[in-house]
């Protein structure tokens, strides 16, 4: 029997996580400087973001003016 391409674990935890944990948004939030880890609360915090940034592609009028040269 074999086993379902989504049930696999090797790619799991290599994709984009939309949802962070609590110490994930909190070393991210450190990072920023708008959480001080000795006076913080940790209930109440701020929502942090996961944005994935998308690579940017070449253009094809630059390859073409590169080709041409």
């Amino acid at each position: 029997m074999s086993l379902d391409s989504s049930l696999k674990s090797s790619s799991g935890l290599t994709r984009h996580r939309n949802v962070l944990t609590r110490a994930e948004r909190i070393a991210r939030m450190v990072e920023k400087g708008s959480f001080d880890i000795e006076t913080g609360k940790p209930l109440g915090m701020l929502k942090t973001g996961n944005r994935k940034l998308k690579a940017a592609g070449k253009s094809k009028k630059k390859d073409d003016a590169a080709a041409a040269s």
